[in-house]
């Protein structure tokens, strides 16, 4: 099962080494997809966690425990159709082929299931026609 979640550490909790314990204790491997992290800030993390349903569940209560906010994360890449020209630049740089040209109309079509909002997309848009609301 996977669970795409974002991970808000207090100041005292940023140094948790959390992706190498959510592995060792709970076999739950951790995708960053987007941190911020810096010491004596807060910090976050935009996950992809993967493991046994119940591996899962039992990490999010351990890192609630350690004063983890966990949240479902609702952000996503956006696109702005009044200002793409279809070049097609984003699909170049698009890892899971959540952007594509149809091979029809030459129109970008965008994937929403297959986006892990890697960001890679939006400073190859020449328009400034892709963003995130992250």
């Amino acid at each position: 099962m996977k669970k795409r979640v974002t991970l808000t550490f207090p100041k005292r909790a940023v140094q948790i080494p959390i992706t190498y314990l959510l592995a060792k204790d709970f076999n739950v491997a951790a995708n960053i997809i987007r941190a911020q992290v810096a010491p004596n800030q807060v910090g976050k993390l935009v996950v992809e966690l993967s493991g046994d349903i119940d591996r899962l569940d039992e990490a999010v209560e351990w890192m609630r425990s350690n004063s983890i906010t966990v949240s479902k994360t609702l952000g996503e890449i956006l696109i702005d159709e009044d200002r793409c020209v279809h070049c097609g630049l984003c699909t170049g740089v698009c890892p899971t082929q959540a952007l594509t040209l149809s091979p029809e109309t030459y129109e970008l079509t965008f994937t929403q299931r297959r986006c892990i909002v890697c960001e890679q997309c939006i400073p190859t848009c020449p328009v400034e026609a892709i963003s995130t609301n992250l």
